[in-house]
């Protein structure tokens, strides 16, 4: 099995030739002393600690999976110690603001650093990330004095984090949970009731595990307009600020998983356990939103790491492993057959994982700049510009990454034949694990149904316009150096078809309540492909510029090249599948199926 090396080279390439982080960091208040140099150290030591630490723990936790014991949930072996080691280096406060110990990196480096976390071992990678979303929400609404409390150690480590939204009877509409919360008179309440799926919700890590719980006051209005946010301790703090007495909560029991198996998911019960208020009363899932868009960037960024660390294996099976003979006559006629690497349609394969990868690994980084322009910007105008960006582009980059994750890893595994479906060869299980992605955070169709309906529908086409303007922006400014036959026209004709499918789902929309949602999932899979094809002209743009070596230009060309005539024409497919509308979708009655 290929051991997993953090794709530095082509990281450096994405953040500095193809987005030029060192100018764009400079042009934004609060991140503009963040230079190149400072950026590649970073780098340079998270792949460290993801190739020595947490890569080593991938398989070997797959194995052991989290042990529950009554209540008590211990990691598997190494990753307690690995915890420390991450923690220590101050890696859990990377994006953290800076006021309360976080280094206040941005987005567009803090997203390189997660690839490689969750490619490395994404079981271990969902406890950092899990702890920062909660982080997010509790530095953009906790009341300071939370904050003066929380904050600090939590980005150290020494409390983590958790995301306690889902309830038995209830996953994607929360406006049903049950679980309740009653003023205790103090400024505290007391929530009584019970969540699933809580990942890393119990576990011996860290000293404290500090919840962030949806639940409804006792005179909230139904629906969703009544749920609100409460932060929940496993441990209150003392009057000194350090651990204190065990609040009524516990593990219930933990969950047998297709994957991550070495990650702990919970069901949590919550038993009049104390817990404080997190913004205003009823607003809690506007709370939760301020950081689902980093967090769903932060779900398509673990799917594409897992494909990256398939991509590795797999290209590292098909160097070594020998079979048949080349079309065009023995490559290696000193040996008894010529590697994988000789046959076209194995090279299909690797190449179409690629161009994924590398379509997406620039997609992400293009998301996390327009995180990133909302957060520091102090222009009003661009805050609200790429807040709108980014409301368009987050669906896209949670469902698209992940489908396009899983779509790499089951080629991987197919490069391997036989193999691939053995555990020691590791390929298996990055299909296991990147299948949960298309899931939690919002399934992708529900991610669709969002882009379809509230970012499109709703907004009649106008939020798409801002990324046709971006797209044209930089054709006017970069099309004399891309090939006009081979990129261009693929791109504008692509950029087009999706034009007119908008307006098509439009259309339909006005007369037929369910063309949305039959389109949906189409509608976004086209928006990906296009975008991956904006990514894709970026990259070769930025190619003749580049200080790389001759060989990697090369074969950014070749794999750019690819998804133009290989990947890019799905967009025509995809297009007669939405002019199709519901009509066939909608024609089954229910005893039929």
């Amino acid at each position: 099995m290929a051991e997993y090396k953090a794709p530095l080279d082509d990281i450096r390439f994405v953040l500095n030739n193809v987005f030029n982080v060192g100018q764009f960091w400079q042009s934004l208040a609060g991140i503009e002393e963040v230079d190149t140099d400072t950026a590649d150290a970073i780098l340079e030591e998270a792949a460290k600690i993801c190739e020595q630490v947490l890569a080593p723990l991938n398989r070997e936790g797959d194995e052991e999976g989290s042990h529950w014991n009554d209540g008590v949930v211990t990691a598997p072996k190494g990753f307690k110690e690995a915890y420390q080691t991450y923690c220590e280096g101050g890696w859990g406060g990377l994006g953290g603001n800076p006021e309360y110990g976080g280094m206040g990196m941005p987005k567009t480096l803090v997203s390189a650093v997660e690839e490689m976390v969750q490619g490395s071992c994404i079981s271990f990678g969902l406890a950092p990330m899990l702890t920062a979303g909660a982080c997010l929400a509790m530095n953009a609404h906790a009341a300071d004095e939370l904050k003066d409390a929380y904050l600090e150690k939590m980005y150290s480590g020494q409390w983590a984090g958790a995301m306690d939204l889902t309830e038995p009877h209830c996953g994607t509409d929360l406006g049903l949970i049950r679980t309740k919360a009653t003023p205790n008179g103090d400024g505290s309440y007391a929530l009584t009731g019970t969540k699933i799926f809580i990942t890393w919700g119990e576990h011996d890590m860290a000293e404290n595990i500090i919840h962030f719980v949806l639940a409804k006051l006792p005179d909230a209005p139904p629906g969703s307009k009544g749920i609100s946010l409460f932060l929940v301790p496993k441990f209150l703090p003392d009057a000194e600020g350090n651990v204190g007495d065990r609040n009524p909560m516990s593990c219930g029991s933990i969950e047998k998983k297709m994957g991550i198996k070495a990650s702990a998911t919970c069901v949590m019960n919550f038993d009049g356990a104390k817990g404080w208020l997190v913004g205003e009363a009823n607003k809690g899932l506007a709370c939760m939103f301020t950081m689902m868009n980093y967090e769903r960037l932060a779900v398509g960024i673990q799917g594409m790491g897992v494909a990256e660390n398939a991509y590795q294996g797999a290209l590292a099976y098909a160097k070594e492993r020998i079979q048949g003979r080349s079309p065009t006559g023995a490559k290696t006629p000193e040996k008894e057959a010529d590697n994988l690497l000789v046959h076209p349609d194995v090279r299909r394969m690797l190449l179409t994982m690629k161009a994924l990868n590398e379509g997406g690994r620039a997609f992400y980084t293009y998301v996390a700049s327009w995180l990133d322009i909302a957060k520091f910007s102090d222009v009003e105008k661009e805050k609200a510009h790429a807040e709108n960006m980014v409301a368009l582009l987050t669906p896209i980059s949670k469902a698209f990454l992940t489908d396009a994750a899983l779509q790499t890893a089951v080629l991987g595994q197919q490069v391997l034949g036989g193999h691939g479906f053995i555990r020691e060869w590791g390929q298996e299980q990055h299909v296991r694990d990147i299948r949960i992605t298309q899931i939690y955070e919002g399934t992708n169709g529900v991610q669709a149904m969002d882009l379809i309906g509230r970012k499109t529908v709703m907004a009649k086409g106008e939020l798409l316009k801002l990324f046709v303007d971006d797209v044209d922006a930089f054709l006017s400014e970069k099309a004399s150096g891309l090939n006009s036959e081979l990129v261009l026209t693929p791109l504008k004709t692509a950029l087009a078809d999706l034009q007119e499918s908008t307006d098509v789902v439009l259309q339909q929309s006005a007369d037929d309540a369910c063309a949305p949602g039959a389109a949906a999932v189409d509608y976004l899979d086209m928006f990906g492909y296009v975008a991956y094809a904006y990514m894709w002209a970026k990259i070769l743009s930025a190619l003749p510029d580049a200080e790389v070596s001759d060989s990697f230009k090369a074969g950014k060309e070749a794999t750019g090249l690819f998804f133009f005539a290989k990947l890019l024409p799905q967009v025509k497919v995809l297009k007669a599948r939405i002019a199709a509308g519901s009509a066939t979708v909608m024609a089954m009655t229910e005893d039929q199926f």
